[in-house]
């Protein structure tokens, strides 16, 4: 008998939902059958069984909320019957340890049973190395984990790690000093902060409706909570004058009318924010405590309005995509974004973020930075206004964007430069193809 157990479909998945069963008690099944649809907080995705054998007993009924990852859900009843697998399309589960440490490898892995780097003071590198239990086995630490225990005088060999695979993370040696009891991570670190009921807050009970926040809706307040916090960012905002792109776009849109795909402006802002993020390639970075990533294509995420929240699927190397091809790829994604039909791969990463409010008339709006991307860029709508040119008064179509930076990674001047290339390229599209 062989447990069948909660897959983690994302490396950030903690619980989800079994939204359906495919199989029942008495069932047989073989490996790659679909057994059951698991709902994370971005999409449904199914579950297929490892091996064969037949389904012994169901232990969490179809529609149960919250159900933890790696928790029985079934069990089966076969000769050599594995777990089931997350299916195909999503990573094997791994889940990664919280925000703040080890969400990016680091730059290059550290050799076997060998140490990891860390930056100490003037940016010169230290080398932890990594500490040994007592029957000589390697004591698992990430490097922020191993420099704090250092700073601390903690030893990590007496620190019982929470992580993936009992690795010991921040978490576990932060408000430990040196000398502390195994274990004490949890119960020294910094207590969270006491959230007050909306009736302690001068709120009647029974004057509102409650809705329970959902898988999605909690990831949402826990990433943009600890992003808004934890990233020191800054805004910047330029106009740009979209006369020209509009008329660029009108043609385009003329040209492929026959095969039915129509360019919108958005497909034309993910193209030039491509563009310029090669043109100035320090804008397409990330932070990690290791280092800054420096990546190699611009693969630019695009927030997409779904019930219950927001996500953001990826157009990957859209700075090597045509208009053409951006306009089908982030049609399609959209839909199955809405249908929650996206692969795990199609909305994590990327380098860059598009959040674009122009549709519903805002004007100009800063977004929050979508870690462990170093930037986003915010755009509003298009609309006439009166300019100068020449001295005289005129009027344009004019269109303000704002990018949020991550100032760990991109400065003041950085993001400044990318915002020129990119206004160069949105008021003459022609420039793109240079």
């Amino acid at each position: 008998m062989t447990d069948i157990l909660m897959p983690a479909l994302s490396p950030t998945m903690e619980e989800g939902v079994l939204a359906k069963w495919h199989v029942k008690a008495g069932d047989v099944v073989k490996a790659g059958d679909v057994i059951a649809e698991i709902e994370t907080d971005k999409a449904t995705m199914e579950v297929e069984a490892v091996d064969e054998g037949e389904i012994a007993e169901i232990l969490v009924t179809e529609g149960s909320e919250g159900v933890k990852v790696n928790t029985p859900i079934a069990r089966l009843k076969g000769d050599d019957a594995g777990a089931a697998k997350p299916p195909s399309s999503a990573p094997a589960a791994q889940p990664l340890p919280p925000k703040g440490e080890d969400q990016m490898a680091p730059l290059k892995s550290p050799p076997a049973g060998g140490s990891t780097g860390e930056a100490g003071e003037g940016g010169k590198s230290t080398t932890l190395p990594a500490p040994k239990a007592a029957d000589g086995a390697r004591v698992f630490a990430s490097p922020l984990a191993r420099r704090i225990a250092a700073q601390s005088g903690v030893d990590l060999k007496s620190v019982k790690g929470t992580g993936p695979h009992g690795r010991i993370v921040r978490r576990d040696v932060e408000g430990l000093k040196g000398g502390a009891a195994p274990g004490a991570a949890s119960t020294t670190a910094a207590e969270p902060r006491k959230v007050q009921s909306l009736e302690q807050q001068g709120i009647p009970a029974g004057s509102y409706d409650l809705i329970p926040l959902d898988g999605m809706r909690k990831a949402i307040a826990r990433r943009l909570t600890d992003s808004f916090r934890d990233v020191p960012h800054f805004p910047l905002t330029i106009d740009c004058e979209i006369d020209g792109l509009l008329a660029s776009r009108a043609k385009v849109n003329a040209m492929l009318e026959a095969s039915g795909v129509k360019v919108s402006v958005n497909d034309f802002v993910i193209k030039a924010s491509a563009m310029a993020l090669k043109v100035v390639p320090e804008a397409n970075t990330s932070y990690t405590p290791e280092g800054i990533a420096m990546h190699h294509h611009a693969d630019v995420a695009m927030a997409v309005a779904i019930d219950g929240g927001l996500i953001t699927p990826i157009i990957r190397s859209a700075e090597l995509k045509s208009l053409s091809q951006i306009a089908t790829e982030s049609k399609d994604l959209a839909k199955r974004a809405r249908d929650r039909k996206l692969k795990p791969e199609e909305f994590q990463g990327g380098t860059f973020s598009v959040s674009n409010l122009g549709m519903f008339g805002i004007k100009a709006f800063a977004s929050i930075i979508n870690e462990p991307q170093g930037a986003i860029m915010s755009v509003g709508a298009g609309e006439q206004r009166p300019v100068v040119k020449n001295g005289q008064l005129a009027v344009a179509t004019v269109m303000t964007v704002t990018l949020t930076c991550d100032h760990r990674v991109v400065d003041g001047a950085v993001g400044a430069k990318f915002l020129q290339a990119f206004k160069a390229m949105i008021e003459d599209p022609v420039t793109m193809l240079a």
